[in-house]
């Protein structure tokens, strides 16, 4: 239930409309509110506050507030287009739900709404002087509230379309969900053993596996006394020909009838792929960013560098959780999930940057020393992967480079892969 929650909030808060209509909703409630204290009889000595002085700040707030939010529509529009053009078109939706952009916008709109529901409240006489000074109060914290969120906004706007931003945003959420992935690392159910035999289910529908709603598979496995073996992780294409499920004992399915659609249904299919439930998307969008700084067009090698190590700080944590003994709860006992391979991760993020970084020697180098420093961090399944990924490297460099100095200090940084690799 937990995970549901949280994926349906993530899905709102790509709504760009959904933070706007509930401000202007509680504006518009607010502004009726202030009336309450005349019929509850509070603030009998209140002190008079003149209808004029409040219509003044009313009219000051609705004259301004529609043409800052929409000049702030359009510096976000901007940041928008900015970060899709700079990063990746992948790390658009992670800018979108930037909440203090969200927030600055709501604040302005349901600023205005309010302003114009008090103003006609109050010209046709709804409020009385308990009544006029709560508006009062209101309309002070409304105009404190628009120039802090205002002031807030401008700092934020300003970082907001520029690749340190989009790299950070694009981090955190790659390390949100690399913790959800290594805490449970087949969403709470069994380790899969790879078995392809069973009746097979498929999707209903064609895109991009987003979430498994593993609760339902549970439920239904335990009515129908079946056992289910998920095939595709969050993250995989769904097609017609490639199972996403497969159930046993194939004679309980096919003799009983089971609805294999309620079961199909659990996996929740998309365009797109997202950063919740799928740590690798966010190794891709990284890679990405680092690809495109790497383009002759933009010849940035710094991005790429940067992003070399978030590759070395967000791979370290998988190498810290292996190395721990603790075996992980299993809450759904008629449900098996495979894990996400490490080597995947590693090619999601290395392969790319081997490959468009190859004849620049300050990456290349990089990467080397990245993937030396995860080899030697304990895990076997982790040095294994970096050694695969640095010989990589080293050979897409090796025909890269054209000088001999710049191929010497390929060769000094590959030493750590290279030397094991003639050892065995």
């Amino acid at each position: 239930m937990q995970a549901q929650i949280r994926f349906m909030l993530s899905r709102i808060k790509e709504k760009l409309w959904v933070k706007p209509l509930f401000i202007c909703l509680l504006s518009i409630a607010a502004a009726f509110l202030a009336q309450v204290t005349d019929q509850m009889g509070l603030f009998p000595k209140a002190p008079e506050v003149t209808s004029e002085s409040i219509k003044m700040l009313l009219s000051t707030i609705s004259s301004s507030m529609l043409v800052i939010a929409v000049f702030a529509v359009g510096a976000m529009l901007s940041s928008y287009q900015s970060a899709s053009s700079a990063a990746t078109p992948r790390a658009f939706t992670l800018v979108l739900a930037d909440d203090v952009s969200q927030n600055a916008l709501s604040t302005f709109i349901g600023a205005f709404i309010f302003s114009i529901v008090a103003q006609v409240a109050l010209t046709n006489g709804y409020y009385e002087r308990a009544g006029r000074l709560t508006l009062f109060v209101m309309t002070i914290f409304v105009f404190a509230l628009v120039i802090f969120s205002f002031i807030r906004w401008v700092d934020r706007i300003a970082r907001l379309g520029r690749l340190d931003t989009i790299i950070k945003k694009t981090e955190d959420a790659t390390e949100k969900a690399l913790c959800r992935h290594l805490n449970k690392p087949t969403l709470g159910a069994l380790k899969a053993e790879g078995r392809i035999d069973g009746v097979a289910i498929y999707a209903q529908t064609i895109g991009y596996i987003q979430r498994i709603d593993v609760d339902a598979i549970q439920n239904i496995a335990k009515e129908n006394d079946i056992f289910v073996e998920v095939a595709s992780l969050p993250g995989k294409f769904a097609a017609p020909d490639k199972p996403v499920a497969y159930l046993r004992p194939p004679q309980i399915v096919l003799a009983e009838k089971v609805d294999t659609k309620a079961i199909s249904k659990c996996f929740f299919i998309g365009s797109s792929r997202t950063f919740d439930e799928d740590p690798r998307f966010g190794f891709v969008v990284l890679s990405e960013i680092a690809s495109r700084a790497l383009s002759p067009g933009i010849n940035d090698p710094g991005t790429a560098i940067r992003i070399v190590d978030a590759f070395v700080r967000l791979l370290s944590q998988c190498a810290q959780n292996s190395t721990q003994a603790e075996p992980k709860q299993v809450d759904f006992d008629r449900v098996a999930i495979p894990e996400i391979s490490l080597s995947d991760m590693f090619d999601d993020a290395y392969n790319p940057v081997a490959r468009d970084g190859a004849g620049t020697i300050e990456v290349v180098i990089k990467l080397q020393k990245s993937l030396s420093t995860l080899a030697d961090l304990g895990s076997v399944t982790m040095k294994e992967a970096a050694l695969g990924r640095a010989n990589f490297v080293f050979a897409h460099a090796e025909n890269a480079l054209k000088v001999s100095e710049e191929i010497g200090k390929l060769r000094l940084a590959s030493d750590f892969a290279l030397h094991r690799e003639s050892l065995s």
